[in-house]
């Protein structure tokens, strides 16, 4: 690719592709913004990176905790992968324990320890894990069932007072979109509180995406330390990871977690980031809301079923959307492939996996969705 405009990318040849990519999450504006480009440009004018805190880092960081009031404060750091192992760098140091709980087809990053029975790449490419991690960093990790505190229970029975964190992504988006069953996300929270162990919400796909508050605020659950990225630097490398005070006091200079990062809050990312978030209005979110689902609606037919959370969904070879990653396995990737190739031949580009979100964007109107509804038919989909 080397252009994007709006809800539009063009490849080298000059071809122009309906875009449900969006950089995988963070272009909820749609490609170059006219306010994210000049905040953009204004940065740069300004001298680029100091190595030091400015003003955009503030206003940003302020303007992320009182969106989720769960975040007393935070650090900005260059990528989810970065926000997430520190993270459980501060749970670790927290609870004095080193075992985490994440979930089969849970996909927080590259960091060793969290690349055990991961989604995203990782299940596209039907890798069990990645060569390189040592046995003793990936038994730290214990794997549950999404969807499923019966599950997680049974590891927190199995290792009493051992559990650091429960890391979870609130809305699965790295096995195809799959939604909290009625009461998981809460049980998370009580299973978690009684044994002693923090919950981590990894919000990098759901965070000012699903509602502006992200996921906590749609399912009204507070997690400990939340994980974020890509929307926060309006698509420019970044990623950021907060809490409640206490625990970030844990990270140095006032504490004794060290983290840190040379480029990490630089001022073209933070730019970027308080230039999109501050489009994102109830009146945006409504509408890519009412957006999203005429575009499940058009897309729902026989043979096929569509998850939706929000902006984010996903169209499933399967009768029945899955509820956890052993069943999203169970669709037909074949037929995925076959579609996704097709729907880029008729001009829309879809994220190239069975086990990824789709990401609509507010630039994405109701003239766009139907062009996609009318792509979709034409391929044995009505």
């Amino acid at each position: 690719m080397v252009r994007g405009q709006g809800a539009f990318t063009w490849d080298v040849d000059g071809n122009r592709y309906i875009d449900y990519v969006g950089a995988f999450g963070p272009l909820i504006v749609g490609h170059a913004h006219p306010a994210v480009v000049e905040a953009i440009h204004a940065a740069v004018d300004a001298g680029g990176s100091f190595g030091a805190t400015t003003p955009a880092e503030v206003r940003l960081a302020e303007l992320i905790c009182s969106r989720m009031p769960s975040i007393e404060r935070l650090r900005f750091v260059n990528s989810g992968t970065e926000a997430a192992m520190s993270a459980l760098r501060v749970a670790r140091a927290a609870t004095g324990r080193d075992l985490v709980i994440k979930f089969e087809g849970g996909y927080h990053g590259h960091a060793d320890s969290l690349l055990v029975e991961a989604g995203s790449g990782v299940a596209t490419l039907s890798i069990p894990g990645s060569a390189g991690v040592a046995e003793p960093v990936a038994a730290q990790t214990l794997v549950a069932t999404y969807n499923n505190l019966g599950s997680v229970a049974a590891l927190l029975d199995s290792h009493a007072g051992e559990i650091a964190a429960i890391i979870v992504e609130p809305v699965a988006a790295n096995m195809g979109v799959i939604p909290p069953e009625p009461g998981f996300l809460t049980g998370l929270r009580q299973l978690a509180d009684g044994a002693g162990a923090l919950l981590i919400f990894d919000e990098v796909i759901t965070g000012f995406r699903v509602a502006p508050g992200g996921a906590q605020e749609l399912y009204g659950v507070r997690a400990d330390l939340t994980v974020l990225g890509k929307i926060i630097g309006g698509g420019l490398p970044v990623g950021a990871y907060g809490g409640r005070a206490e625990l970030l006091d844990l990270v140095a200079p006032t504490g004794p977690v060290y983290q840190a990062g040379t480029l990490s809050g630089h001022p073209v990312v933070m730019a970027a980031g308080e230039a999109t978030l501050l489009q994102l209005t109830p009146a945006v979110y409504t509408a890519i809301e009412a957006r999203a689902d005429r575009l499940e609606a058009g897309l729902r037919r026989e043979g096929v079923s569509v998850a939706r959370v929000g902006s984010l969904l996903t169209l499933f070879f399967r009768d029945k959307a899955p509820s956890n990653f052993r069943e999203a396995k169970e669709c037909d990737a074949i037929s995925f492939s076959q579609f996704f190739h097709r729907m880029s031949d008729a001009g829309v580009l879809l994220p190239p996996s069975q086990f990824e979100a789709w990401f609509l964007s507010m630039a994405h109107d109701d003239a766009i969705i139907d062009a996609t509804v009318s792509a979709a038919s034409n391929f044995g989909m009505a």
